[in-house]
């Protein structure tokens, strides 16, 4: 092949280029909960302000190498996702592609903020509905632009510790059956055995978080051709918020994490890249590649779980995901070699989105 005339060369002497990254479960409008708790973010931080840090963690997810997320819900933030996306296509701000989901869909007196007396209903993080009224909160969420409809098959609410079902089988297959009538899928959050059953039998094209998933539930999910993502540098963080130290022993909730990605990982389920950036700080996404080799997975693997494999989840994968002729050209090039060394992917030297330099040496 001939190289054009107009053709910029750039040296990456001892960098290893790369696909762009891909984060599969993101949330632009969220900041770490050591500077503010979820609550407070919600019911205290001004719209303006939450539209306003979320331009700057779009810009720092950028320039991490991540040219591709898809944002998992606006938390109490409206539609505001897509603004944000809408400004980035535009090139008003810089950020990563977005796919979105708008204000994800709870079951009623399921979510939060909780902070308040009962007797006050304040605005909830998410969609608040349940039977019949499920189709008409799909509805309007594809018609306001979602590109994926998110769904809470289990919270923490009511009596005892834990997350428990809080949608019917019925009622996440209605959520299923609305959303594909439109050409759009779905996204589970789903930490218990019985909100990640559910939600794989109702056909959810994602399951997250996972925390309490076991062999028979991931083989179930293999069996239905749903995706995995495990949000681990999540676990680390709310543990880390919690008081534990890295080097500690770790917590129960870290160990089960451990052994729940342990299942996942011999059950064959396919995994994408989906680390829930925003509960630790945006920028930082290489947290999550760092967490998939510390808990069991090669370098090779995870890149390919930021990478083609995210793509495949995402239906993109004839166009991003791959360094391959015709595709859009998402690039990443690192020092060193991140599938010997996924260290490697904190030293980020180009940054390139749909052919535009945005990051470079």
């Amino acid at each position: 092949m001939t190289r054009p005339l107009s053709a910029k060369a750039i040296s990456l002497t001892g960098c290893t280029l790369t696909p762009g990254l891909i984060d599969a479960h993101s949330h632009l409008l969220l900041h770490p909960y050591n500077e503010a708790t979820w609550d407070d973010q919600v019911s205290r931080e001004p719209l303006g302000e939450r539209i306003s840090r979320a331009t700057v963690h779009a810009r720092l997810n950028l320039f991490s190498g991540f040219t591709t997320m898809r944002d998992l819900g606006t938390e109490g933030a409206d539609l505001a996702d897509l603004g944000i996306q809408s400004a980035i296509e535009k090139g008003v701000i810089p950020g990563p592609r977005l796919l979105v989901t708008t204000r994800a869909i709870v079951a009623t007196g399921s979510y939060a903020p909780r902070s308040f007396a009962p007797e006050w209903r304040i605005p909830q993080g998410a969609d608040e509905a349940d039977g019949e009224k499920l189709r008409q909160v799909v509805r309007k969420q594809i018609r306001a632009g979602a590109n994926w409809i998110k769904v809470y098959a289990d919270t923490p609410h009511g009596q005892g510790p834990g997350a428990k079902p809080a949608f019917t089988l019925e009622e996440l297959k209605l959520v299923v059956a609305t959303a594909a009538d439109a050409g759009v899928l779905v996204s589970a959050h789903a930490q218990s055995q019985e909100g990640m059953r559910r939600a794989a039998l109702a056909g959810v094209a994602s399951i997250e978080h996972g925390d309490a998933g076991d062999i028979e539930v991931f083989r179930l999910m293999v069996e239905k051709k749903v995706w995995y993502c495990p949000t681990l540098a999540t676990g680390e963080a709310y543990a880390r918020y919690g008081g534990w130290k890295k080097g500690t022993p770790p917590t129960p909730a870290l160990v089960s994490k451990k052994q729940s990605f342990q299942a996942a990982l011999d059950s064959g389920v396919n995994i994408a890249n989906g680390s829930d950036i925003g509960v630790f700080p945006h920028g930082q996404g290489w947290q999550e590649l760092e967490m998939l080799v510390k808990y069991g997975m090669t370098p090779l693997q995870a890149m390919q779980a930021a990478t083609q494999s995210a793509a495949r989840m995402l239906r993109l994968d004839k166009e991003i995901g791959q360094v391959k002729a015709g595709w859009t050209a998402d690039l990443a090039a690192f020092e060193g070699n991140p599938t010997q060394d996924i260290s490697a992917v904190r030293k980020v030297r180009l940054v390139i989105k749909a052919g535009e330099i945005v990051k470079g040496p």
